[in-house]
Order: C-alpha cells, then sequence, then structure tokens
C-alpha cells in the first residue's frame, strides 16, 4: 500500500483527477479497517484540490446521517434525510451540485465560509450507506467535471473496498 500522494497542481482537472483515482485505488484497501480507508479516501481528496474547504462522509445508520471521517473544520454531526444538501441528496439518491449553497432551501450551515457544494449518494446493493459530501469557501467551485469523477470514486469504494 503507497501511503503518499502524488500532487501536480499545474495539469488540468481531469489530469488531476485521473492520478487521484490511480493513486487512491492503490492507497485504500479492502482489507484494512473502513474508518482508515474512508480517512485516507477524505484526505487525499483535500491534499489534491485547494478549491476544496471540507471533505468527508456522512453515513446512514437507518434513521440519519451521522458524522464520519473528514477533513476540515469541526461538522454537523446528524442530518436528517431530505434536510439540507447531504439529506436531500441521501434521500433523492442523487448527486447534487449547489453552486451558491446560500439559495439552497434549508442549507445547513455547518461552516458559514461554506459558498458552493457537491454531495454524492454512497448506495451499496440497493441500500444508501451515507455521502461523500465535498465543500468550498468560494462559489461555483463544483461542475459536471467534478461530479463525473466522484461519482467514479464512490463506485470504486463502493464496489472494492466497502
Amino acid at each position: 500500500m503507497a501511503e503518499t500522494i502524488t500532487l501536480n497542481k499545474d495539469v488540468s482537472i481531469d489530469e488531476k483527477y485521473k492520478l487521484l483515482i490511480k493513486q487512491i485505488k492503490s492507497l485504500l484497501n479492502k482489507n484494512e479497517n473502513i474508518l482508515s480507508n474512508l480517512s485516507n479516501f477524505t484526505a487525499a481528496l483535500k491534499q489534491t484540490f485547494n478549491k476544496i474547504s471540507w471533505v468527508g462522509f456522512y453515513l446512514y445508520d437507518g434513521k440519519e446521517l451521522y458524522l464520519g471521517p473528514f477533513q476540515g473544520k469541526v461538522a454537523c454531526t446528524k442530518i436528517q434525510l431530505g434536510k439540507g444538501v447531504c439529506g436531500t441528496s441521501a434521500k433523492k439518491r442523487e448527486t447534487l451540485i449547489v453552486p451558491d449553497v446560500d439559495k439552497f432551501p434549508e442549507h445547513i450551515a455547518c461552516d458559514v465560509e461554506s459558498k458552493s457544494e457537491i454531495v454524492v449518494p454512497i448506495i451499496k446493493d440497493d441500500k444508501l450507506y451515507g455521502v461523500l459530501d465535498l465543500d468550498s469557501s468560494s462559489l461555483n467551485s463544483f461542475d459536471e467535471t467534478d461530479k463525473k469523477y466522484l461519482e467514479e470514486l464512490v463506485n470504486f469504494l463502493v464496489n472494492e473496498i466497502l
């Protein structure tokens, strides 16, 4: 298992994601503890992209989402399904890109400096496992390119790690 991330900040976002995906696939190991894997996953994302102010997992316990491994400021510990960006993504089971969180109905402001967000649901065996949540302190930080690669990373987690 490689426990370092190689960064090249001078390449396109596509190239950053492609390199990150290769590195995450060698960094994570199904035989390791799931919390260790999820922790390294969030650290790798945070290290790779300056635009990320917070990245983490909210895991589903059958009733609500609870805070899992993350990188960034302290965060909300519980989120109800259908509430905020994370709860809405979890309930709808679809990725949400929010260019301006202040315009999202019932946005939960865990960090008042958060301006934009992307949330990817994690579904395994047709059951909600949780969500991957990324925040940025800038508006319009996430787009379809992020969605494509983050969904690919989540699919790797679902199919190879969880």
